[in-house]
């Protein structure tokens, strides 16, 4: 899991190193797939969400690209302000839902 701050698509050192362990597991372990999904708040509207959580999705990706990860496991999808991680209502900063989720399989 990599969180993001508040309207932001960067990765912090944190979570850079949250990707650089996932990407060495993977790559350690020949993942047969990754899935990387992209996730905001409900802060903003719809169409801004989806769009922030795109660029979270493809951050991740591109970090794991550079760490090795050959780009034909990954596959990566973004959702926006819908699939919560912590349920709120509309316009709401929740910071648990700023997130990009990586599901490694083998």
């Amino acid at each position: 899991m990599v969180y993001f701050p508040w309207d932001q698509y960067i990765l912090t050192p944190e979570a850079q190193t949250v990707v650089q362990a996932a990407s060495g597991y993977a790559t350690s372990n020949h993942a047969a797939r990754i899935l990387v999904v992209g996730h905001t708040d409900t802060s903003g509207s719809a169409a801004y969400n989806i769009r922030l959580s795109e660029r979270r999705a493809k951050i991740v990706a591109d970090g794991m690209v550079a760490d090795g990860v050959p780009s034909s496991v990954l596959q990566v999808d973004w959702k926006g302000k819908t699939d919560l991680a912590v349920p709120t209502p509309d316009g709401v900063r929740e910071p648990l839902n700023r997130r990009t989720t990586i599901d490694i399989s083998f």
